[in-house]
């Protein structure tokens, strides 16, 4: 007698692999959650993005601030790397989901926070305290929130090419924006923590917003510019080795100034298929004669 196949139970959703490439990864491929050899390599990455945030922490409290920002940096560059290591390993696993979770919760999250409270939010304890806890528990609510919408199927936003927010990563690089320009011009008004608490609460708040922001799958340049991107990127890459904080000022500024475009390009998006839904719901159905 044959036995009868397993039946999962009601509401059972397979676990999310990681480390991820990117919060627009469509996360189709499923594995055990035991830890491969062919998965140590990008978990070690992972742990590196890890140790480069948290080693922000003791070169801010050393006062070694160029130091401090440079290892959150290097931690978000890391964290891009690792979860396209393991696609091209085929070496995904729960392990590596979890584990790169909690490394930016702590990396983009804490350790951006405590950098910047010893920076200068410290000149104003109870407010400054209060922002940097704002911006490291949303930055936790943020990766929260997309790890629990992993398996549904109603995501607007990722099946458009869309993220929901800002990503933790950029999130932390938009934090830092008063301190790179500080390190070129020395202006004394970029360290009130007045004005830096609002400008943390702002960035807080666009990591836990519900509105569209652009991802590498919505940046779709037309076969007329590409070479002209190429050549872009690569002195964009020449300006971040010359001139790194005027270069990183630039980009988080310019990546603020498209959030506007983001939301009117998704519009445009979401009205045409409506637009499509409707006219698919009005044409009749064709009836096929039975032979």
């Amino acid at each position: 007698m044959s036995r009868m196949p397993r039946r999962r139970a009601p509401g059972f959703l397979p676990a999310r692999l990681g480390p991820k490439a990117a919060e627009d990864e469509d996360g189709a491929n499923i594995g055990a959650s035991r830890l491969t050899l062919r998965a140590m390599l990008p978990n070690a990455i992972t742990a590196a993005a890890l140790c480069a945030g948290l080693t922000g922490i003791r070169f801010a409290i050393e006062g070694e601030w160029k130091f401090a920002v440079l290892a959150v940096v290097l931690a978000g560059v890391l964290d891009g790397i690792d979860g396209r290591i393991a696609r091209l390993l085929n070496a995904q696993s729960r392990f590596g989901a979890e584990l790169d979770s909690l490394a930016d919760s702590l990396s983009f999250g804490v350790a951006p926070a405590l950098i910047l409270f010893l920076w200068a939010l410290k000149d104003l304890p109870t407010v400054g305290w209060l922002a940097a806890l704002a911006f490291a528990v949303c930055c936790a609510l943020r990766l929260a929130r997309f790890n629990a919408r992993i398996d549904t199927d109603d995501q607007p936003h990722k099946s458009a090419g869309f993220l929901t927010g800002v990503p933790a990563p950029v999130g932390a690089g938009l934090a830092f924006t008063p301190v790179y320009l500080w390190f070129e011009t020395g202006a004394e008004v970029l360290r009130n923590p007045v004005l830096l608490a609002i400008w943390l609460g702002l960035i807080a708040a666009l990591m836990i917003s519900n509105m569209a922001t652009l991802s590498w799958g919505s940046l779709r340049p037309r076969h007329g510019i590409r070479l002209g991107v190429i050549a872009f990127v690569a002195l964009a890459f020449a300006g971040l080795l010359m001139e790194p904080w005027w270069m990183l000022s630039a980009i988080c500024i310019t990546y603020l100034a498209l959030i506007p475009y983001a939301l009117v390009k998704y519009r445009r998006i979401k009205l045409r298929r409506i637009a499509e839904a409707k006219t698919a719901a009005a044409t009749p159905a064709r009836v096929t004669p039975a032979e």
